[in-house]
């Protein structure tokens, strides 16, 4: 049997053939054309450059003779050693590159005519010599020299280009016919080649495509297809195998789509029993199965496609996990507000990709989780801090008017017993006070409540401020306090009362924890849209487990036994530095003191619709 390993072995074995052949005659010419070109660049190029420096050389010598002759001794004598050793170089370098018969004994003849002209120089360059003598030495002696060196430069130099034009005559010629060859071998080779695609699509192409066109029927579902066989080659046997593969794809399927259908029942009902908005999308962007929550309030009915539901920023998200292969959750939007039968309810969006084995997204799938009792919980929690805060504010100014009238002995004097307690119950009242404000501020900050008036101001004048106001205290605790300004930074698009306290809160903190002897170091830069502010200090640090919690409220640094307040101060502060469009960020490490850094947006980048009127 004449199989298709056969039949290829036969095709590409001519082909091969005929490369090879061509590969060979293509070496030989080359290293002809190769061993030309050599000649005339390793050969003779340096001889003929060597004679021109030569001849170059002399006249310049020459040219400082008629210098000295003239009366400037210095010029010339700068010139004949400048170029004496130029001449010199150039003859050490045809000496060893002799190469063409009767070119030895005129480079031995060169030398030799050199020698006798670098003798009779000192008769010129003698300056104890009379005019006369000096002008009969070079009228008499050099002259008549320096013609003989130049003649027989030019003679060699001849020599060498006439050999040159030689090899570079040969190498047209065998240039020409390397190509007349691959003009036949080409030739030879395009016959051969159309021959054996002619053969190929009688051979493989046309059973090839038959098998295309019924695999395609086969994929679009018709199994009761059959394969003609044709040939007894490996195609022929490869088309039983197709008729043969349909036999057993007919029989799974009729055990198949009953088993398929059982699990899409057992998965559509393990579905509608979850609670929160689960939805898987197929390649395309259509719905393959989805939960009852799902279907009533976002519509994500199977087959429907998300594209046309009222909803953008579901194909955003499907979208951003099909293309980046990863989850996804809305970075402007974190909570998605939606009306279910009248009733407010809040959903947290998330889009996960399905992967295969190979790590490639097959589908998405979208998960809204209920967070209405957390968000009514977390409202809760506020208006309590809220309601308690403004409570506990009326008695505790009652309290504190009262100890401050006490401290000042309006109602009588005080033993230093009674004063003690009660400069310990004035600095704890006020402690008490400071976090009732700081709760009072979270709250208004949380609930949006907290008006922010924007205007440009100069990042050095809030900068400057907030050092000043803390220098005292920086000095009275042996500390080193430096700034780092530019004096171009553009102005920030800033509430100053509110970032003032975002620099105080940075600094406060920074003060607390740096000994006696440390620097704190308050600076900033420009960049695209933002002016980065940092505040470092040498102090303790913060623990690597901790960094993830400072901004978080009510936190603590653990083993920090002497710190006051309630751990509110960060968390203000990141709500601030949000509030104003920018966002704040630690780097420490422990024993090490640490960097926080916030950003606060540009006033020459704020679009006219954000200033005021």
């Amino acid at each position: 049997m004449f199989g298709l390993r056969q039949k290829l072995a036969l095709g590409f074995g001519v082909l091969f053939l005929i490369m090879v052949a061509i590969g060979v005659q293509s070496i030989l010419n080359l290293t002809k054309l190769g061993e030309s070109i050599d000649v005339i660049l390793r050969e003779n190029y340096r001889s003929v450059i060597a004679c021109q420096q030569m001849k170059e050389a002399l006249e310049r010598i020459d040219s400082g003779l008629l210098f000295v002759l003239l009366g400037d001794g210095r010029s010339g004598e700068e010139m004949i050693l400048k170029n004496q050793g130029i001449f010199e170089k150039a003859l050490q370098v045809e000496l060893n590159t002799i190469t063409l018969p009767g070119e030895g004994e005129k480079a031995a003849n060169l030398r030799d005519l050199y020698e006798r002209y670098k003798n009779s120089l000192a008769a010129v360059r003698d300056p104890a010599a009379s005019a006369l003598q000096r002008h009969d030495a070079y009228f008499l002696i050099l002259l008549p020299l320096f013609g003989q060196i130049k003649a027989v430069s030019d003679e060699i130099l001849q020599m060498n280009q006439q050999n040159m034009s030689d090899a570079n005559n040969e190498a047209r010629d065998s240039a020409a016919r390397a190509r007349q060859q691959m003009y036949g071998l080409l030739l030879i080779g395009t016959i051969a080649a159309a021959a054996l695609m002619a053969f190929a699509g009688r051979w493989i192409l046309r059973p090839i495509r038959r098998l295309i066109r019924s695999t395609d029927e086969i994929r679009r579902g018709n199994l009761d297809l059959v394969v003609p066989a044709g040939a007894r080659d490996e195609i022929g046997h490869l088309s039983e195998s197709f008729n043969a593969m349909t036999a057993s794809l007919r029989e799974f399927r009729r055990t198949d789509q009953a088993k398929l259908l059982r699990v899409q029942q057992a998965t559509q009902q393990a579905f509608d029993s979850l609670p929160d908005v689960v939805a898987v999308i197929d390649p395309e962007g259509k719905v393959e199965v989805a939960t009852a929550s799902a279907k009533n309030i976002f519509g994500l009915w199977p087959e429907a496609t998300i594209m046309d539901l009222p909803f953008p920023w579901i194909t955003d998200l499907f979208r951003g996990a099909f293309t980046e292969g990863r989850r996804i959750t809305p970075k402007d939007q974190p909570l998605i507000q939606q009306f279910v039968q009248g009733d407010e309810r809040y959903y947290r969006p998330e889009a996960a990709p399905i992967l295969n084995k190979e790590r490639g997204v097959t589908g998405v799938i979208l998960v809204f989780q209920d967070v209405t009792q957390l968000r009514q919980q977390d409202e809760l929690k506020r208006d309590v801090i809220r309601t308690v805060s403004h409570q506990l504010k009326t008695p505790l100014t009652s309290i504190r008017m009262a100890i401050h009238l006490l401290l000042e002995e309006r109602v009588g004097g005080l033993t230093e017993k009674q004063a003690e307690l009660l400069v310990a119950a004035r600095e704890d009242s006020d402690r008490l006070s400071g976090i009732l404000n700081n709760l009072l501020d979270l709250s208004r900050m949380e609930s949006g409540k907290g008006r922010l008036e924007f205007r440009a101001a100069s990042p050095q004048s809030i900068a400057m401020d907030a050092l000043e106001s803390v220098r005292r205290t920086a000095q009275d605790q042996g500390l080193n306090l430096g700034a780092e300004l530019r004096g171009d930074l553009p102005d920030v698009w800033v509430d100053p009362s509110r970032i003032s306290h975002v620099f105080g809160n940075l600094l406060s903190n920074a003060l607390k924890h740096t000994s006696p002897g440390g620097r704190i170091t308050l600076s900033a830069r420009a960049e695209e849209e933002l002016v980065r502010f940092s505040i470092s200090d040498t102090g303790a640090g913060i623990p690597a487990e901790c960094l993830t919690k400072v901004f978080e409220p009510f936190f603590r640094v653990p083993g920090r036994g002497n710190e006051q307040g309630a751990g509110l101060g960060l968390t203000i502060a990141k709500e601030i530095v949000e509030a104003h469009g920018g966002t704040i960020g630690v780097e420490s490490r422990e024993g090490q003191g640490a960097v926080f850094t916030f950003t606060l947006r540009r006033a020459d980048r704020i679009g006219n619709a954000e200033r005021p009127s």
